[in-house]
């Protein structure tokens, strides 16, 4: 596989860094658009979070170290699709990742629109039957289809489902579905955590905590990027008030850490990068990275288990 040079690459890291044959981790850039139903530009969001990256520090002041230069990142350049859609497009995702995995790659997947995380999901799932995945979005996106196709963005989770036990599925901070998805998380099971729930207190204590607890110790992270408040996240196709913040979202992955449980793989999708107008692209960018120092911490630094602590209330 061709990767990009530091004039592209995730964090514009030097040949030594970023090159396939010597790096731990890969990002796999999935600019694919097809079913956008309200704002598109989603095919541009990982040149948006490659070139933002650029502006992100190496240096991680919780864990105390620089990740990218101690396990290397390297950029694969971005997939062509050459008119393939649907099934179609999925398949050159999936095999791209399932090859990274199989050569021992950590892998992230940039989109695009959410219909591409059912491939990596997939290529994952393969390697790891038992995982659960944790999915951060404002919509269920558990529509059977949406607008006449079942590969809608509206409808990834539910093709989600049908390749694991939906038990094995966790929502966090979703705002805006359907009366036949509402019935479909009752009837199955699948571990919905409502915002409006989490604002009022429901989960008790931390919540972030709760969500932790419905996971196995092997977890696959898919980001909807309009999972943030449009205050801090406009740059997405379907923006939903009521949304979350950066520090709080963090604390989930610090309960994980601390739980034992591990992130095994993970994508982030829906960025709409606007032109002239850069802390979204950048707010991603850094999230990508930060979750990377989770995903390949050992452990959680003992400073931040105070903070998990507090948030529980304890």
């Amino acid at each position: 596989m061709r990767t990009y040079g530091s004039k592209k690459n995730f964090l514009a890291l030097e040949a030594q860094h970023s090159s396939l044959h010597s790096s731990e981790i890969a990002i796999v850039s999935a600019p694919y658009e097809h079913t956008v139903s309200y704002g598109s530009g989603t095919k541009n969001g990982p040149k948006g979070i490659l070139g933002a990256s650029a502006y992100v520090e190496f240096y991680d002041d919780e864990f105390e170290r620089e990740l990218c230069f101690e396990k290397g990142i390297a950029t694969i350049r971005p997939l062509t699709f050459k008119n393939r859609v649907d099934q179609g497009a999925l398949d050159v995702i999936h095999d791209t990742v399932a090859s990274l995995i199989n050569a021992g790659k950590f892998v992230v997947t940039l989109g695009g629109e959410h219909t591409i995380s059912t491939a990596p999901v997939s290529a994952h799932l393969e390697r790891y039957p038992e995982m659960s995945v944790l999915h951060f979005d404002a919509h269920s996106d558990l529509r059977d289809s949406y607008e006449g196709s079942k590969y809608s963005h509206a409808s990834f989770a539910a093709r989600v489902v049908e390749k694991l036990n939906p038990k094995q599925l966790t929502q966090v901070g979703i705002r805006a579905l359907c009366l036949e998805e509402a019935e479909y998380i009752r009837s199955n099971g699948v571990h919905t955590f409502y915002a409006n729930a989490i604002r009022r207190g429901v989960y008790g204590g931390s919540w972030q905590e709760r969500v932790i607890d419905t996971l196995a110790d092997e977890v696959y992270v898919t980001f909807d990027v309009d999972y943030f408040d449009p205050a801090i996240m406009p740059a997405t196709g379907t923006p939903e008030p009521d949304g979350f913040l950066y520090s709080e979202t963090l604390d989930v992955f610090r309960a994980l850490l601390k739980s034992g449980r591990r992130i095994i793989g993970f994508d982030v999708v829906e960025l709409s990068p606007i032109p002239g107008l850069t802390h979204p692209d950048v707010l991603t960018a850094r999230l990508i990275y930060k979750m990377l120092n989770f995903a390949l911490a050992e452990e959680l630094p003992e400073d931040s288990r105070i903070r998990v602590d507090r948030v529980r209330g304890m």
